[in-house]
């Protein structure tokens, strides 16, 4: 990146709902998706959490004994990484040349009923510049999903910027978000679901998912002096009709829980761009990284505006495993010799 030059480019959040629990008919939405944004100009391209399959929202609607079966089929259809679905995604990132930012729900290799809620940032070579699992499931999210680790708290470095993610809630964690700022994050991609219910209709204090994901975005552009995309799911009528149709008492629930919001904000934590809410479609925004430079003058959190003396932040980025062997070959065992029914000895 010349710095004489700083990056322009035109951005893409995807404000959109999965095709709920399938993970094929997903994918193939986003691809349709992939190719209008890149037709209208985007190089950068972001999708909500979980989009696929789609975000586990019945687990804050009934308790865990009533889900077994929205459970295995969520894990049924979440995705390998890599696997056929990311390959895909991957082949329209190369041929349309732009960077895509995706949430799914990623299988456990190592175990059939285990899943992470994962984010991947593909590169417009289609190579996997990010790979982050969601570092604790928020609330009911437990239920679902097992925490990650922190090998995935990377910013990539790219021709459009110093591109970072985090999902949903770890937005609010200041030490995940310290560890992209110290990066040099120039771009972060912040992703939600479309509704959070926290409590029922008619109970003050029902989670704002528009209000809370703006704070956070704001705050976090502000203080590390970048862009910000607030990529959120949009909740369709086919979402709704699914749910509704297993238990007609949660509509109201799902109608007065507010929705999530897709929009931007720039190094002042200032509202830029498109913002949608209430409606599915493709929010654009330009964005110019020449304006994160001057307001680090006044306050660099990663620079000269810290005390390295005093505080010592260390971050384990290493890929966790579920066991780790200690001999250098796996053993070879001998050969039994079963095939022959005549071998061995009478005596």
């Amino acid at each position: 990146m010349n710095p004489d030059h700083m990056p322009v480019c035109k951005v893409a959040a995807m404000h959109v709902a999965p095709v709920f629990l399938d993970k094929n008919a997903t994918t193939q939405k986003a691809l349709a998706l992939i190719e209008e944004a890149a037709r209208n100009g985007a190089q950068l391209i972001a999708f909500p959490e979980s989009f696929i399959p789609a975000f586990p929202v019945w687990a804050g609607l009934w308790a865990p004994i009533h889900n077994h079966d929205l459970f295995a089929r969520m894990v049924a259809h979440s995705l390998e990484t890599p696997g056929p679905e990311i390959a895909l995604i991957a082949a329209a990132a190369r041929r349309y040349q732009v960077f895509i930012s995706i949430g799914i729900s990623e299988k456990n290799p190592v175990s059939s009923g285990g899943i992470w809620n994962s984010n991947l940032l593909i590169s417009d070579e289609g190579r996997l510049l990010s790979h982050h699992r969601k570092l604790m499931p928020t609330f009911y999210e437990k239920l679902v999903w097992a925490p990650g680790d922190g090998a995935g708290l990377q910013v990539a470095a790219t021709r459009l910027g110093r591109i970072g993610m985090l999902i949903c809630g770890e937005n609010t964690n200041p030490l995940a978000r310290y560890a992209l700022l110290a990066q040099g994050e120039q771009i972060h991609i912040a992703t939600w679901p479309s509704v959070w219910p926290t409590k029922t209709p008619g109970e003050n204090g029902n989670y704002d998912n528009l209000a809370a994901n703006r704070i956070r975005l704001a705050a976090h552009a502000f203080e590390g002096k970048l862009f910000g995309i607030s990529c959120a799911g949009f909740m369709d009528k086919a979402m709704r009709d699914f749910l509704v149709q297993r238990d007609p008492a949660v509509a109201a629930i799902l109608d007065h829980t507010p929705q999530a919001a897709s929009m931007f904000v720039d190094p002042t934590g200032a509202q830029i761009g498109d913002c949608l809410q209430k409606e599915e479609g493709i929010a654009y925004c330009t964005m110019d990284l020449q304006q994160c430079v001057e307001p680090k003058q006044l306050h660099d959190v990663v620079g000269y505006y810290n005390r390295f003396d005093i505080f010592d932040v260390r971050v384990d980025r290493s890929r966790k495993k579920p066991i780790t062997w200690l001999e250098d070959n796996p053993p070879v065992w001998p050969d039994l010799g079963a095939g022959d029914a005549t071998s061995g000895s009478n005596s």
